[in-house]
């Protein structure tokens, strides 16, 4: 299958902090590919690198075999981006917006209705309510249905869901999969690990560097440590620094009310046996605990920079 965007050594740098490090990956046609990473990991500047908003200092890139750098200007015509932030017009209504953006790329809201109409019906009755006086799902859905008007064949979504709420986060997917089933390729970043397993791929970032490519499931699947998931009502942070000191913990991270501990298969028993003789602690040790994606994240981070705290 063709790629509808790919990138070879990019690098970009801000004075003497690098934000990104040379860079290389590849987006199928019609995929929905993710980049997830925490915030300062790099995605925004690759995503403005890629929506031509911003020069790199080395590399290249194409969008649909048109050059990033030289053919700028028929890019922006082909492309649809979201900014991280709410950068549509706050005086304009919901409607005024479409139709504007409708305007710059030639097209009518009509023409392309099919596409943003799942979307739109939930924004029609709001339609001549200032963009400004929107709430944050509601100024998402407007900020996806602007980038789609002109049906663009690379969409580029940075962040789209941080800061709305969980019922607008799972409907915003439910669009990008009706997006996909149109044929255009949805390039999208997120800080939500949970987020990963909606991605046909995802490339895993930290610090301007690419750890690892795949598809969600199979990342998981080639987690090569085992994992052992207990919880306490002792104090936290004072287990998690024993916990620490013992030779057979490769990693050891609090995740939500649980410890994650990761260690070679060989090990479990005899680590899982030390863990319950701990005096002091009132420990809960999880039955089949399997690795998600954020045990891979912090696995392909702690390889790349030698920490497990």
């Amino acid at each position: 299958m063709k790629n509808a965007v790919t990138a070879f050594g990019i690098t970009k740098s801000f004075d003497s902090t690098q934000a990104l490090y040379p860079t290389d990956f590849a987006v199928e046609k019609g995929e929905i590919f993710g980049f997830i990473g925490a915030d300062g990991a790099g995605k925004t500047t690759l995503f403005k690198i890629l929506a031509t908003l911003l020069r790199m200092d080395a590399g290249k890139a194409t969008i649909c075999d048109l050059d990033v750098e030289r053919d700028f200007l028929k890019i922006r015509r082909i492309i649809g981006y979201m900014a991280g932030r709410f950068s549509l017009y706050g005086d304009l209504s919901v409607e005024e917006n479409l139709k504007f953006f409708a305007r710059v790329f030639d097209s009518t809201l009509e023409e392309n209705f099919a596409l943003i109409k799942d979307i739109y019906v939930l924004l029609e009755p709001f339609k001549k309510r200032k963009a400004a006086d929107l709430s944050g799902g509601m100024k998402q859905k407007l900020a996806l249905c602007c980038a789609l008007i002109h049906k663009p064949q690379v969409l580029f979504l940075d962040e789209p869901t941080t800061g709305v709420d969980p019922v607008s986060r799972k409907e915003f997917w439910e669009n990008l999969k009706h997006v996909a089933n149109e044929g255009i390729t949805t390039v999208v970043s997120t800080p939500y690990m949970d987020e990963a397993m909606q991605c046909d791929r995802v490339a895993l970032i930290q610090d301007g560097k690419i750890l690892q490519i795949n598809k969600p499931q199979q990342i998981i699947a080639d987690f090569p440590l085992a994992l052992i998931s207990l919880q306490t009502t002792a104090n936290r942070n004072q287990l998690i620094r024993l916990l620490r000191q013992y030779p057979a913990a490769q990693s050891v991270f609090s995740f939500g009310e649980a410890i994650h501990v990761t260690c070679d298969f060989a090990a479990k028993e005899n680590l899982i046996n030390s863990i319950k003789q701990i005096s002091g602690f009132d420990i809960t040790i999880m039955e089949k605990a399997e690795a998600g994606i954020e045990d891979c994240f912090l696995y392909y981070m702690q390889r790349a920079y030698g920490s497990n705290n």
